[in-house]
């Protein structure tokens, strides 16, 4: 295959392509994104879209993810703060986890949506400060990173597990990226 483009800088997103074996260069875009609280898969999917129109180059992907819950989209917190207090109103809680995924290759752009569900541990602030020292919390949605010390915060999830990081599998396949 042809050498893929990323439009993301996500760590979690290259980490993913390199253990599938894909080639790809990164690309940052800076496109806007959009907040549907009442409509998270609408959300992920703009926004993946938007990533992607905005890379200009094929083939490219791009991908979106946020945590949703109670009807409040999580994206990346502003600051230490706000990072607390996504934590704070998990814990102990099942949230959604939602990905839009854009790809641009010979049929075009496709996109697709998908979901995953995580619990979370229930959290003392110890807890909390203990995290959030340990992992970079402002570069992500709902300000946790599963694959990164998430063991001290969640207690269980369903779906895919690549989903839950930002980007899943299943989608890769049906694009025929791998």
């Amino acid at each position: 295959m042809t050498r893929l483009t990323l439009a993301s800088q996500s760590p979690r997103r290259a980490k993913i392509l390199a253990e599938l074996g894909v080639a790809f260069d990164v690309v940052k875009t800076d496109a806007p994104e959009v907040s549907l609280p009442h409509d998270p898969e609408g959300t992920v999917v703009a926004n993946a879209r938007a990533k992607l129109l905005a890379c200009g180059r094929a083939p490219a992907l791009a991908a979106d993810t946020i945590v949703w819950f109670a009807g409040k989209i999580y994206g990346k917190p502003r600051d230490l703060a706000e990072a607390k207090a996504f934590l704070r109103e998990l814990s102990g809680q099942t949230h959604v986890v939602f990905t839009g995924v854009a790809y641009v290759g010979r049929n075009g752009v496709e996109t697709t949506c998908a979901r995953s569900d995580v619990t979370f541990r229930i959290l003392s602030e110890s807890d909390i400060d203990a995290y959030v020292a340990r992992v970079r919390p402002l570069d992500r949605a709902g300000a946790y990173d599963i694959d990164e010390s998430g063991d001290l915060i969640v207690a269980s999830y369903t779906g895919e597990y690549e989903n839950i990081m930002g980007l899943p599998v299943e989608p890769l396949r049906g694009f025929g990226i791998i």
